[in-house]
């Protein structure tokens, strides 16, 4: 669990409070979103399924102490792509915790390309469903064909709309509508995760509560920023709404403003 009690913050959109220190490679044209051929197909089973599935079950319940409601919603979209959105609270959970929550459905994260430059984990990353945001044009073109392929095929693609890792903190940061355009053209439900935390008793380390709710349709008579911005704003206001089950504060979040502010006043 995180030992920082108190963090400073200026700007919710931009700051970050992950421990890594990654230096991210550029994602250009030359980035291969998805390698096809049988070793390959051998090789993301074995990371995925044989790997990393166990260690996020494992992970989930005797680390986190993470339980699931709602996950019966997702039943009818089995065989079925869509979009869930979730708020950005752990490092290492956050990968894990769709995984099991969303099983037996295969799952793929957009994310930022630090998760695929790290020395070892960046080549095994892309097996375990990491897809990483473009940096060019060209990329870019890539990018969408793949995440196309991903929902085609069937899989639970992730976003963490936040963006920004900010450990344990229990409300919804503000977050932009830029990632509800992919599924505001083409139509594809959408749901949202919220992760909680609540006490366990009198231990110190509360449970992690996951709270799943959709889907959510874009209206299509509307044109595509309005669609985008209203379905962003139902899965925010639903997010809040969740948000609000966490019952302890691992750790306070304050506004270096506030505290600029408070500390004058003394």
């Amino acid at each position: 669990m995180d030992k920082r009690k108190v963090i400073y913050y200026q700007d919710e959109l931009k700051d970050e409070f992950s421990t890594a220190v990654i230096e991210p490679k550029k994602i250009d044209g030359s980035y291969v979103y998805d390698r096809h051929g049988f070793f390959r197909s051998v090789s993301r089973f074995f990371w995925y399924r044989i790997i990393a599935t166990p260690i996020a079950f494992i992970y989930a319940k005797l680390v986190l102490h993470q339980r699931s409601v709602g996950k019966e919603k997702l039943k009818p979209f089995r065989k079925q792509g869509f979009y869930i959105f979730g708020n950005h609270t752990q490092d290492i959970g956050d990968p894990f915790t769709p995984n099991v929550f969303g099983f037996p459905k295969t799952v793929s994260f957009i994310v930022h390309a630090n998760n695929v430059s790290m020395p070892v984990l960046g080549r095994i990353n892309p097996s375990l469903g990491a897809v990483p945001l473009p940096d060019n044009m060209e990329a870019y073109r890539n990018f969408l064909n793949c995440i196309k392929g991903r929902i085609e095929r069937g899989d639970m693609l992730v976003i963490y709309p936040e963006a920004h890792i900010w450990p344990y903190y229990t409300k919804i940061r503000n977050f932009p509508d830029d990632s509800f355009g992919y599924p505001a053209k083409s139509g594809t439900p959408v749901f949202c995760f919220v992760n909680t935390y609540q006490k366990r008793g009198n231990l110190k380390k509360p449970a992690m509560v996951t709270y799943i709710d959709g889907p959510f349709y874009p209206d299509m008579e509307l044109p595509l920023v309005k669609r985008r911005k209203k379905l962003r704003d139902e899965v925010y206001e639903t997010m809040c709404n969740r948000a609000e089950n966490s019952d302890v504060e691992v750790i306070k979040y304050i506004r270096k403003e506030d505290a600029e502010v408070g500390a004058e006043a003394e």
